[in-house]
């Protein structure tokens, strides 16, 4: 039998591919409301970052997330990410 293939996925902080499992999917449905998606199943253009608050914030100031979805992306929203990300490291 032929071995499962890990789909593989680039973070946009650090560059280092990582099997999908292991990062999160930040996600800009088509209304437009750009925000994190843990379970990777949403609906709409996505990329994707470790799960650490120091590959979202290299991926905010070389505007990665910006050129990844063709928009500019409000500070609020980068804040409410990093909430999101920082109830998700606590809960393990």
């Amino acid at each position: 039998m032929k071995p499962k293939k890990i789909p593989m996925r680039m973070c946009l902080g650090c560059n280092e591919m990582k099997p999908k499992k292991e990062l999160i999917r930040v996600v800009r449905p088509p209304e437009g409301d750009i925000c994190l998606d843990f379970t990777g199943k949403k609906a709409g253009r996505g990329a994707y970052i470790c799960r650490s608050r120091e590959c979202l914030e290299k991926a905010r100031k070389a505007r990665r997330l910006e050129k990844a979805f063709s928009c500019r992306i409000e500070e609020s929203v980068y804040g409410v990410m990093s909430d999101e990300l920082g109830k998700e490291q606590e809960n393990g």
